[in-house]
């Protein structure tokens, strides 16, 4: 199969999205789980331990920096569904404004990120990576509070892992995730004009959203 960019976003209007068994098989297939996972916007749950390592400080957060680094940053694992093709449409689709990263660096370290796909006011997140401990959970905290100051109504996570679950990611039937991404494309959503806050901002909205 041949993947195009107009493929890809019509995929993911329709609910469904892609994968490849491993980085080097060249076959991609489509997936449209009968059980949804989500991250509700207005259900993220800091732990106290997360709550602490965000207010201590020591990164820093940005957007479309290093869009490459943080895809590669995912597919740096021993089984990934990322191939090469897969690699260059994101590439692609990031370079057209469809697909954005949100950065955690130490300095000029890329210690962790997240990446996906927005389209109207739905916010399809695809992989996340850590290479220090709770990179990803500051970034997925990062990532709920500019989707909510951005409008944006769906973030949606594909499958449900015990480390999503704990951050308050839910499963929900088929149907029931199609009619919130039905009403979610009906709306837009903006994902670069929101400033990045401060910890403690940050913390603050999270307790008046959960």
């Amino acid at each position: 199969m041949t993947l195009s960019v107009e493929l890809l976003l019509h995929a993911y209007a329709s609910g469904v999205f892609p994968m490849a068994e491993s980085r080097d098989d060249p076959e991609i297939f489509w997936v449209d789980p009968k059980r949804r996972g989500i991250l509700p916007l207005d259900g993220f749950h800091i732990s106290r331990s997360l709550a602490k390592t965000i207010r201590r400080g020591g990164y820093s957060i940005a957007i479309n920096t290093d869009f490459s680094g943080v895809v590669q940053g995912c597919a740096a694992r021993e089984e990934t569904w990322i191939n090469e093709e897969i690699f260059d449409r994101y590439l692609e689709l990031h370079s057209m404004g469809y697909a954005h990263s949100l950065e955690v660096w130490e300095g000029a370290a890329l210690i962790g990120g997240v990446y996906g796909v927005s389209l109207g006011a739905a916010f399809f997140g695809e992989s996340m990576f850590s290479r220090r401990r709770d990179a990803s959970k500051i970034a997925l905290a990062y990532l709920v509070d500019r989707l909510n100051d951005g409008g944006f109504l769906l973030c949606d996570t594909q499958f449900i892992t015990p480390h999503l679950a704990s951050l308050g990611g839910q499963e929900i039937p088929r149907g029931r995730y199609r009619q919130k991404l039905a009403e979610a494309l009906q709306s837009s959503g903006d994902f670069l004009t929101p400033v990045i806050p401060d910890p403690q901002v940050l913390l603050q909205r999270s307790t008046q959203t959960s």
